[in-house]
């Protein structure tokens, strides 16, 4: 300052211009003082003391430190924020049922949980609209396309068709009953015609006579068979025998008409399905050959003569509960009628099975 400082204390204090100053750093540790830059040939992290514009000294410190600012992130982020803000865009306006059964419905389509815990049916409903906002408004329809398409598949698998191949003896056997059956059918034929052909009255007095017969029946002997329920009885094709078979396993021959036990057959050992005479037993067949059949519960088809309480043959068993056997009218043949869905036909030359036939749904009788 000049002498003249009196005249300068007379004309009042002289007001000088504040430099703005840019602190940077932690405020706690006093910040620093930008106003004046390093020196020449400093570098900007040197700590030094550097003079300001006025004069005055100031400590600057520039710290090395730095965060790198990474492009890609920053507009990755981005991208999600815009995805997400999308999403619940799109999920304002899916229309979801107020129907919580059907949320509920829809929900188990999606393969996910139909309720967590606490969640009452507008959070369900709200859960619901957004999955359907991430996996689309159609989601449940096409799970519903595509459940269809695989029923509709596993459908079309379960009733394709197929077949068990025959041996060669079941051509030979099917030549033999086409030469036994296209005669009797023949002859059957013109039965039928001759039949439609009779006066109406003749038939009616025919009838008639049928019925007349039929009133005329009357208890003319009575026996009890077994111990055991009798699951079914059959006269033999000369009506001189009547064969029983019961849920003790035995089958037994009754003479007729007084009912008296002829003979008892043995070689089941569980219910009996029935029993049934060769349809030329007791008529061309001797009593040695294959005059009678049974079937039980266990899956066992045995074929009996009229001289023997044991089977004359024991067909394989068909590890199904067998209901019914039937012989051909040719007397050669046997089928037997299986709880495997299926019925199976039996030439009792060869005692083979020759035909399994399968297209039923359930047990067959």
């Amino acid at each position: 300052m000049s002498d003249s400082g009196g005249d300068d204390e007379e004309r009042g204090p002289r007001y000088v211009k504040r430099q703005k100053i840019v602190h940077y750093g932690s405020l706690a540790e006093g910040g620093h003082d930008l106003r004046a830059g390093p020196p020449d040939g400093d570098s900007p992290g040197d700590h030094s003391d550097h003079s300001d514009n006025e004069g005055g000294q100031s400590n600057i410190e520039v710290s090395k430190e730095y965060l790198p600012l990474n492009q890609d992130d920053i507009r990755g982020e981005k991208d999600d924020i815009l995805e997400e803000f999308e999403r619940r865009k799109r999920a304002r306006l899916i229309h979801v049922s107020t129907d919580d059964a059907q949320v509920k419905k829809d929900l188990r389509a999606l393969g996910q949980p139909i309720c967590f815990f606490g969640e009452g049916p507008a959070e369900r409903r709200n859960r619901l609209r957004d999955l359907l906002s991430q996996l689309g408004e159609d989601a449940i329809q096409k799970r519903k396309e595509a459940e269809e398409a695989r029923a509709k598949e596993q459908r079309k698998q379960d009733e394709t068709t197929w077949y068990h191949e025959g041996p060669a003896a079941l051509k030979a056997a099917r030549q033999v009953l086409a030469h036994f059956s296209l005669p009797r059918a023949q002859a059957r034929i013109g039965r039928q015609k001759q039949d439609i052909e009779t006066p109406e009255s003749a038939r009616m007095a025919r009838n008639q006579e049928v019925q007349k017969m039929l009133k005329g029946l009357d208890l003319e002997a009575s026996q009890i068979a077994d111990t055991r329920p009798i699951s079914w009885c059959e006269f033999s094709p000369d009506s001189q025998l009547l064969a029983t078979g019961s849920w003790s396993g035995l089958c037994k021959l009754w003479s007729v008409p007084d009912c008296q036990e002829v003979l008892t057959l043995r070689g089941h050992n569980d219910h009996v399905g029935n029993v049934v005479f060769n349809p030329k037993a007791t008529i061309d067949l001797p009593k040695s050959g294959p005059n009678l059949a049974s079937c039980d519960s266990t899956g066992h088809v045995n074929v009996w003569s009229m001289e023997s309480s044991q089977p004359l043959m024991a067909l394989p068993n068909l590890e199904s509960r067998v209901s019914r056997v039937a012989f051909h009218p040719m007397g050669l043949h046997l089928a037997a009628c299986v709880y495997d869905n299926s019925w199976r036909m039996f030439d009792l030359e060869s005692q083979e099975e020759i035909l399994h036939q399968e297209g039923h749904s359930k047990a067959v009788h």
